[in-house]
């Protein structure tokens, strides 16, 4: 019934005016989407492999991103003069840094993917 009435343009219209209306249908795609790529994944063993190589490709190329971004970045500040606030940015960014670098060798190592809340807290600037 209700998706009779949703298939009316000036009734869907309406009903995404409504931010409520318009976050539950955006949850309840969500909702779907995931049971139908959990089926997917049921149905297709093969597809776990494919993921996994996917996510490890996209976590190597990351590192190697930030690897090449800093080779090309760090020389080039030979001879600059940095205030200390300047100091400071840099020090907590790296920090930040090493604390995701250790999530990842974490995660790869155990397995255990939620970080914790202090890291959480770093990883989010706090």
């Amino acid at each position: 019934m209700a998706t009779n009435l949703l298939r009316r343009p000036e009734v869907a219209a309406r009903a995404m005016t409504d931010s409520t209306a318009r976050h539950q249908v955006n949850r309840a795609q969500v909702d779907q989407s995931r049971q139908g790529a959990e089926i997917v994944r049921q149905r297709t063993p093969a597809l776990q492999q494919v993921q996994h190589t996917a996510e490890f490709l996209d976590l190597v190329g990351a590192c190697a991103q930030f690897v090449a971004s800093a080779g090309r970045i760090v020389p080039g500040l030979r001879g600059q003069n940095y205030s200390d606030d300047e100091k400071a940015t840099v020090q907590r960014n790296v920090a930040r840094v090493r604390a995701a670098a250790d999530w990842i060798e974490g995660a790869v190592a155990t397995g255990q993917v939620t970080p914790e809340e202090g890291l959480a807290r770093l990883l989010r600037g706090e």
